[in-house]
């Protein structure tokens, strides 16, 4: 079936020449949620994974010797050859390769002997690195009668659906970039030529007076013909199973041999109902329940107050119907940690709600992974528990990118102050979804943290110019406009912003620092009093307000604000330490014991870590 659908799209599955395992056949090895190919190339879903040259000869070395002990001599010769090198050379090159692979895991140190490599590994013929069918899955038009939020909620899950497929057979396209190009009136061939794909798929959701009727359509975007078309039925009090027939629909089409919806009444990522002891009234509280839930998933990623706190009610309404709707549970950990970011909830609120989502669910690494991402951001953020989220950023690191996941990540890496990881991070998933617009600005925000001014203003210049109505590129474009000295188009981006999301109090602290960046004091002096009075009403996230401080030539004010930002865990606290419009408070004695706070984190984990490298009952 791969090399019909391959035929169907035009991709071409002749063998390349590589290594293998000795037997003729050129292999592709899967593992850890990453594809080594037989060129050397290695891949996490779509986005290429850069190894320098030695780290990805040890990690061939390691591959082809899976399960086996590959002693430090070994690897020394194989990377080094007769070359003279530093004793520890090998643990160093091992060390740092392991932080790239994530999960680390699949790499064991195996006491006083040498490296294992433990994960299970897929192994198939291979063929052209990276050329997997690319599928662009379109949100579903909803038709009259039809709840709008209905038809992008299962396009959605069918995209979550065939990303998590053990041996994919279709790369799918990230959902960000081909929502917002139907939202800009593309069609779908259009939109496939845009993101370079080989297939979309579209279609409509119908209201009837009894039932749902979905129809679905594969089109080739090279010549715009339609592969395929199917009609899908449903109760209208059941369109849990549109997305359950759609992804059967789909793996016979596509050669797959099952794919289980990810979200379905009867079956929660794997935690069976009773449906035959379950009474008719359960029956009608789980139908309610996710009807609520698909609700809530769509008000909440709107990113506006108000529409957000609806989506938290609506998720927490449908738990209180049905405590088993893990996907809820999912969605209300990543709303809270977007809320905490956002400032529109404290941090102390949104650890609570994650913990308790995260402690209902039994064996949650296997039944709910996609809730680690936000357990590791609240346990580093609100806990300054480093170690506890290492093991779950480690455990989710073969999920695949999509907004929520990857913005935890990333947060995560820039918290700690490793710039280059996530700029590296970044680039890698705007290759993937390059019209997301939070992408793009938090990669220029990115650079502005490490101290690169000038490709930090090139990139969210051209943030704008994509995006110039998004309140996170207005955000971030103001703030970075005014530190590299465009003041006055800083100004009237950040006001233009404030009047558009009069909720949103970053965008009244960013617009209070380009005023005074712009010399105008007496208006930035207004805002702050302004911010200052909204204080006392409801939580702020005063994390963005030191800047303003420092740009009225008060510093005390200033440490006094950031001390403020550290008591209350803003998980923007970190990255203020190495903003470098901060910098005039480096060095201040006040400063120090701030920045001692993520040095004594690092440190923990780093004792953590050399004490299970060095126990030899560990293996």
């Amino acid at each position: 079936m791969v090399a019909t659908l391959s035929a169907l799209v035009g991709i071409d599955n002749r063998q390349h020449s590589g290594y293998g395992r000795g037997d003729g056949e050129d292999v592709t090895c899967s593992f850890g949620g990453l594809r080594l190919e037989v060129g050397g190339t290695l891949w996490r879903g779509e986005a290429q994974v850069h190894l320098p040259a030695r780290e990805l000869e040890a990690l061939r070395l390691l591959v082809t010797h899976a399960g086996q002990v590959v002693s430090p001599a070994q690897l020394k010769q194989a990377l080094w050859g007769d070359a003279q090198t530093a004793a520890d050379s090998v643990p160093k090159c091992l060390s740092s390769l392991r932080a790239r692979l994530e999960p680390d895991a699949c790499i064991q140190t195996v006491y006083k002997r040498g490296y294992r490599f433990s994960a299970e590994i897929a192994r198939r013929r291979a063929g052209p690195a990276g050329r997997l069918p690319r599928l662009a899955i379109m949100p579903f038009a909803t038709r009259s009668l039809t709840p709008e939020h209905l038809g992008p909620v299962i396009a959605e899950e069918a995209i979550a659906n065939l990303a998590r497929a053990h041996q994919p057979l279709v790369a799918v396209l990230a959902r960000d970039s081909v929502f917002l190009l139907t939202q800009r009136g593309l069609t779908a061939q259009q939109i496939g030529l845009e993101l370079r794909a080989n297939l979309v798929l579209t279609g409509s959701l119908h209201a009837c007076c009894s039932h749902y009727r979905l129809r679905v359509e594969m089109i080739r975007v090279e010549d715009g013909a339609h592969i395929w078309v199917e009609d899908l039925l449903a109760p209208r009090d059941r369109p849990d199973i549109l997305e359950r027939e759609l992804m059967h629909r789909m793996a016979w089409r596509l050669g797959f041999g099952s794919l289980e919806p990810r979200v379905s009444r009867s079956t929660q990522n794997g935690l069976e109902i009773a449906a035959a002891a379950e009474s008719e009234v359960c029956e009608e509280r789980q139908a309610e329940a996710y009807e609520i839930y698909l609700c809530g998933h769509c008000d909440w990623q709107t990113l506006h107050r108000h529409r957000m706190q609806d989506g938290l009610q609506q998720l927490l309404r449908a738990l209180e119907l049905d405590p088993s709707l893990i996907p809820a549970k999912v969605d209300l950990a990543h709303l809270c940690i977007t809320q905490a970011i956002y400032g529109f909830m404290s941090p102390a609120a949104s650890a609570e709600y994650v913990h308790r989502a995260a402690d209902s669910i039994p064996d949650l690494t296997r039944r709910a992974e996609a809730l680690l991402p936000a357990l590791g951001w609240v346990s580093f953020h609100f806990d300054h528990n480093l170690p506890a989220a290492l093991r779950a950023f480690s455990s989710s690191a073969h999920l695949a990118h999509n907004p929520w996941i990857t913005r935890a990540r990333t947060m995560f890496a820039l918290s700690r102050h490793r710039f280059a990881e996530a700029i590296a991070r970044l680039r890698a998933a705007i290759e993937l979804d390059p019209f997301s617009p939070w992408l793009q600005s938090r990669l220029a925000w990115a650079l502005h943290l490490d101290g690169q001014a000038a490709e930090s203003l090139k990139q969210i210049q051209k943030a704008l110019a994509l995006f110039p109505s998004h309140e996170g590129i207005g955000l971030y474009g103001a703030l970075i406009l005014a530190f590299n000295g465009e003041a006055k188009r800083a100004v009237e981006l950040a006001r233009e912003l404030a009047r558009r999301q009069p909720d949103f109090d970053p965008a009244i602290a960013v617009h209070a620092y380009a005023l005074a960046c712009a010399g105008r004091k007496n208006e930035a002096g207004e805002l702050l009093a302004h911010l200052q009075w909204l204080g006392r009403e409801r939580y702020l996230d005063r994390c963005f307000i030191p800047a303003i401080h420092l740009a009225l030539g008060d510093p005390a004010a200033a440490l006094a604000e950031l001390r403020a930002v550290g008591e209350a865990r803003s998980p923007g606290f970190f990255q203020m330490l190495a903003d470098p419009r901060l910098n005039p408070l480096h060095g201040h004695p006040e400063f120090q014991p701030m920045q001692s706070i993520l040095t004594a984190m690092e440190d923990e984990a780093a004792l953590e870590a050399e004490s299970e490298f060095i126990d030899p009952d560990r293996y």
